[in-house]
């Protein structure tokens, strides 16, 4: 059965629905920022900072969030990754995405690094820590993430982009489909499905 898409990578997505002159691909809007648009800047930031949020949604336990709140680590990352978007260079739809889903899971990871070193007194309770989990924990659990983490990157980079696309954004096929270059909805489906058998024999090899 065919998905309906939910929201693709290069709309706006807050809109909640699409038309042909609010279709912009990521990769026209990297290159009016390279040259200094700042009205692209703010396009990119409307269309990205609502799905880095929710993906960063209860990844920062609470004895990290003494100084800083999930939602602002996330503003400042992607506001720090546009900064450097030169050093991008964009191969396909889905490939932003999930560079800066990298920079900013590097930036939890910091963070939480960070907090080992504090102080116990300036740490907050860890009774306030969100225990909801992530698109991705609900799927293989919490004590998996670093060896999925370890695994996906055994991938080619297109698998990688589907997989991240699936399984921890929520994105249709079609929406896949467009965002890594696949012919069809169809293909993407099976992109998706080979990857993760070799995410599972990857992970299992690393399991041993």
């Amino acid at each position: 059965m065919e998905e309906k898409p939910t929201a693709g990578i290069g709309r706006n997505l807050g809109s909640g629905a699409s038309t042909g002159t609010d279709l912009e691909s990521t990769a026209d809007l990297l290159s009016r920022v390279r040259g200094g648009d700042a009205a692209a800047r703010e396009r990119l930031v409307a269309q990205y900072l609502p799905m880095l949020k929710r993906w960063a949604h209860g990844r920062l336990p609470a004895s990290a969030r003494g100084m800083v709140e999930t939602d602002d680590l996330v503003q400042v990352t992607l506001i720090r990754a546009l900064d450097h978007v030169r050093e991008f260079e964009p191969r396909r739809e889905g490939a932003f995405l999930a560079y800066l889903r990298r920079i900013l899971l590097n930036a939890l990871r910091d963070e939480i690094r960070r907090s080992v070193r504090r102080p116990a007194e300036e740490r907050l309770p860890d009774d306030l820590a969100d225990e909801r989990p992530s698109l991705l924990e609900q799927t293989i659990g919490r004590e998996a993430v670093e060896s999925y983490e370890t695994a996906l990157a055994s991938l080619p980079e297109a698998q990688q982009e589907a997989v991240i696309l699936r399984i921890e954004f929520g994105f249709g096929y079609q929406e896949i489909s467009e965002a890594v270059g696949s012919p069809s909805a169809n293909a993407a489906q099976m992109m998706v499905s080979r990857a993760l058998v070799r995410l599972a024999e990857a992970l299992e090899e690393h399991w041993r």
